[in-house]
């Protein structure tokens, strides 16, 4: 889990009294350790995806939006949890995505599932539909133009999720001035200065921002 802003005591419990991850997610997650090194990192954990799949349960969007797919973790998470709508995932590298694409197809969501390859700020311009449910996890200095396409596109009522809000509780420091760190705190800041919507913050994993359009 990532979860450092738990104690390791506290961690551990909230995983054992959480949903577990099925088998085909605990396969994606150890290939994904082992081809994507360092970059594994990237994947949400496994409380993350209970919640989306909870939360594409609740909302049960028509339309729904990753942008930044990797291996297909979190997709394949939002993807169970639909009921009839279907996925749109934005992202640049074909060759985490092939990934994606094959477990997509073991665990039978790849009818459910659109991927679009390329640059988001530009492919997201492009699209014309009406949103009711996204997830941003890609490059933190993107965010702001990604939010920005999405909430344009989101209906009243519509969810937005962003990934990574806390940098390990970093935002939270003023002397701590890396570069990610300085882009997060600037997304968090235009988006609580948004009169358009509602935010959480959550402090679960490496902090989930939910914001809902007005």
């Amino acid at each position: 889990m990532k979860a450092d802003l738990l104690s390791p005591a506290v961690a551990r419990y909230v995983y054992e009294h959480s949903t577990k991850p099925d088998p085909l997610l605990e396969r994606l997650t150890r290939e994904t350790s082992v081809v994507a090194g360092d970059d594994a990192g990237m994947q949400i954990s496994p409380d993350q995806g209970t919640f989306l799949t909870m939360i594409t349960q609740i909302m049960a969007p028509q339309v729904a939006v990753e942008v930044g797919t990797f291996t297909g973790y979190s997709s394949i998470c939002i993807a169970r949890g639909l009921r009839g709508g279907r996925l749109h995932c934005f992202d640049v590298s074909e060759e985490w995505t092939s990934i994606a694409r094959r477990y997509w197809a073991e665990a039978e969501v790849a009818d459910r599932v659109t991927l679009t390859l390329g640059p988001a700020l530009d492919t997201l311009a492009g699209f014309d539909q009406t949103v009711d449910l996204a997830f941003v996890d890609a490059d933190k200095g993107n965010y702001p133009g990604y939010y920005e396409l999405l909430i344009e596109r989101m209906r009243p009522g519509g969810l937005l999720i962003a990934d990574n809000t806390l940098r390990r509780g970093h935002v939270a420091d003023p002397s701590r001035d890396e570069p990610t760190t300085v882009e997060i705190r600037r997304f968090n800041d235009l988006v609580i200065q948004d009169p358009r919507v509602s935010v959480l913050m959550l402090p679960v994993a490496d902090g989930m921002t939910l914001v809902t359009k007005h």
